[in-house]
């Protein structure tokens, strides 16, 4: 078989060979049987438009499910309700859901997609993905995998937003459905997503998620070992474990009703192994000639779902042969007539369209969320406090003015977190709101995605800045993409809290001193929060969860630890980087600088542990004449530009004091954000080495300190003289 015309043809003359039968009774009963095929039929027939529109030059996206229609049983085994994150050969599924549920053109809604349309309703033509509100369909990117640790935080937030009293997006008694395939169980996503849900069923905790391997046997070329998916899978403590023949209408709608049930009542993860075939290759591009002999691929068309369904049919006297191949030309011609109306859709032309949901920013909306504080929390306003102690307030704060919101991470809740910064949270507001999880920063984000996906505030904690690198595709490929796939339809709120940076004294080495933050500025709409000062993370940590709250915003908020319990700037005992706890109304805005000082003669950009470091050295830059004003930039993106621009234009000289490496830096950022702003000043930076952060005293030798600011302020300002 080499492509749509053979699978074609071999379906006509099968269903020709096919005889007859007297009506009577099938074992499924004759309008589920018919609504499985239809939607069956459509998911096949749009993979061939698909093909064809490639040929007319607006077809952009040809991986199908042909072989995987059996998917559709599994759709009319659960309810329209029910939330559903599928794997990319999801067509039937999608099909038969739409069915259910009514009111929606699946067929449209799909080839609209491969051509990118604007007027495709979920990602409005920015890709390819299965996804509707109306249907319960969470889109997901083609990441393998990805998406199921954000499907166990939707199986977990349906009890606990319950628990809390809180609206949640589904129904109490919802089951989530996660499909994916045979090479997916590898992937570590998809190991750490199955034990997280055992892990949390295992405690008793309610974890209603069905996971669904589509079995093809093939992760694109290469073959999954027979038998491994049930040797891995089928016998998990506290997973119970279901398989059929995906390509038996029957068998498939049978064992996946019986998994469901499971699910439902008993509010525990189940497994669904589905065995499939696939068709027309990986995709468009794939020549299975190169890895596939002849008698697999003759083997997998005598087991296609199509011709299953159709001899079921048959066989109950429900439709005849020739009654058959009517329905099916009946609906590719249908399809092929929406096929050539998305060929005439029109695409996106602008890259504001394109980016416009990614980040929405309601600023005065955000503002007056930032100030809305409960009574009840009672924060000591005016009380001096340390960066850590501003931040334990400040979470007190708002767990007392958002019954939705929860906090967690690994040793968030008994212990109260590696410095001691959510200690006494969980006494006061309670386990179901501030608790621990596993150590598997992958759990945690999931976890954070599905709760705000089903209607929480997740504040999640990530224990240093090293261990999230673990994780950032949580944030890169799930978090940040979901409002641009969804058109903002769907979002994840979240905040996650991450202690990082250099300069912690009598522990650290690498993976305890952080400064690598570069990975996160290249994340569209990511908002990187880096306070410095206490009352500034009170501020901005109020802004974050306010943005979120408001807009959806996925907020990384950088907490440098070691400035979690200074004190002192200058002198021992002067106690002058405390600040008074700020009062509920006070915030930050997103994107807004903090100047110290009104020097004429040099600005001092900066954040994080920079600041301090930069205010001492502006000190003894002023004993030397020099008068200097330091820009704390709070903000890391989105940066801060106009202010950054006015206080360099200040002085028209610009020192950029960054801790995080040379290259890929902040600096390197705001260098190019001067540039892009027409400064035609004097500009200089000094960073910490393009290195690793070593153990001891030796981590000094490679983050920069006073010596090299004052040195290089020196030396741009010699060159201006």
């Amino acid at each position: 078989m080499s492509g749509v015309e053979d699978l074609d043809r071999h379906f006509r003359e099968a269903v020709a060979g096919l005889r007859s039968a007297v009506r009577a009774a099938g074992p499924l009963d004759s309008r589920t049987a018919l609504d499985l095929f239809d939607a069956q039929l459509e998911s096949r027939h749009a993979d061939f438009a698909a093909r064809w529109m490639q040929q007319q030059g607006r077809g952009y996206y040809t991986i199908g499910s042909s072989g995987h229609e059996g998917n559709a049983a599994l759709a009319l085994a659960l309810r329209p309700t029910d939330p559903a994150l599928l794997h990319y050969r999801s067509g039937a599924f999608y099909c038969a859901r739409a069915r259910q549920a009514g009111g929606v053109d699946a067929v449209r809604d799909m080839l609209l997609g491969v051509a990118a349309g604007a007027e495709e309703p979920i990602a409005g033509g920015r890709h390819k993905v299965y996804g509707r509100r109306e249907l319960a369909v969470i889109p997901q990117t083609s990441t393998i995998a990805s998406h199921l640790p954000r499907a166990v935080g939707v199986a977990w937030s349906i009890a606990r937003a319950k628990r809390l009293g809180t609206e949640c997006a589904w129904p109490a008694d919802a089951v989530v459905c996660c499909s994916f395939g045979d090479a997916s169980v590898n992937h570590s996503t998809a190991a750490g997503a199955v034990n997280s849900a055992c892990h949390a069923a295992y405690q008793g905790l309610p974890m209603p998620i069905l996971f669904v391997c589509e079995d093809n046997g093939l992760g694109i070329s290469v073959p999954t070992p027979p038998d491994w998916v049930r040797r891995a899978y089928g016998d998990r403590p506290a997973l119970a474990y279901f398989a059929a023949d995906g390509c038996d209408p029957q068998a498939a709608y049978d064992t996946a009703r019986e998994a469901v049930a499971h699910v439902r009542k008993h509010r525990r993860p189940a497994f669904l192994h589905l065995s499939m075939v696939r068709f027309l290759g990986h995709a468009g591009s794939d020549a299975e000639a190169a890895y596939r002999m002849p008698s697999d691929v003759a083997a997998d068309l005598r087991r296609d779902p199509l011709l299953a369904t159709a001899r079921l049919l048959t066989a109950s006297g429900v439709l005849t042969p020739q009654e058959v191949l009517d329905r099916y030309d009946e609906v590719g011609g249908r399809v092929f007539a929406v096929a050539k109306e998305a060929l005439e859709s029109e695409p996106l032309t602008s890259a504001v369209q394109i980016s416009a949901p990614i980040a929405p920013r309601r600023a005065d909306l955000v503002a007056a969320a930032a100030r809305r504080t409960s009574e009840a929390s009672a924060p000591p306003v005016g009380e001096p406090v340390t960066v850590a102690q501003a931040i334990t307030h400040t979470l007190a704060d708002l767990l007392g003015s958002h019954p939705e919101m929860v906090v967690f991470g690994e040793d968030v809740g008994r212990k109260g977190g590696v410095y001691g910064l959510t200690r006494g949270l969980q006494r006061r507001f309670g386990t179901a709101r501030v608790f621990d999880t596993l150590l598997d920063e992958q759990a945690v984000l999931g976890l954070a995605l599905g709760a705000g996906l089903s209607g929480l505030l997740p504040v999640a904690e990530i224990q240093y800045l090293a261990y999230l690198h673990n994780a950032e595709d949580q944030l890169r490929g799930e978090a940040a993409t979901l409002q641009f796939f969804s058109q903002g339809q769907y979002r994840n709120p979240l905040v996650v809290r991450i202690a990082g940076y250099g300069y912690q004294r009598g522990f650290g080495g690498h993976f305890h001193n952080d400064n690598a933050v570069g990975a996160l500025r290249d994340i569209p709409g990511l908002v990187i929060a880096s306070p410095s000062r206490p009352d500034d993370a009170a501020s901005m940590l109020r802004t974050c969860v306010a943005a979120a709250k408001v807009d959806g915003t996925i907020s990384a908020f950088l907490e440098p630890i070691a400035l979690y319990h200074a004190r002192d700037l200058h002198e021992d005992g002067d106690n002058a980087w405390l600040t008074p706890y700020p009062a509920p109304a006070e915030h930050v805005p997103i994107g807004r600088a903090r100047t110290y000082g009104t020097g004429m003669d040099l600005t001092l950009v900066t954040f994080g542990n920079g600041l301090r470091i930069s205010l001492r050295a502006a000190r003894r830059l002023e004993q030397q004449g020099i008068a200097c004003r330091v820009v704390d930039l709070r903000w890391l993106a989105p940066l801060p530009v106009d202010d950054l621009l006015r206080e360099a234009r200040a002085t028209g000289r610009v020192l950029v004091v960054d801790e995080t490496r040379r290259t890929g830096g902040v600096s390197e950022g705001v260098v190019t954000a001067l540039v892009d702003g027409g400064f035609s000043g004097a500009v200089r930076r000094v960073t910490s080495v393009d290195s690793f952060v070593p153990l001891g005293q030796a981590a000094q030798l490679v983050l920069v300190s006073e010596d090299d600011v004052e040195r290089a302020a020196g030396e741009l300002l010699s060159e201006g003289r």
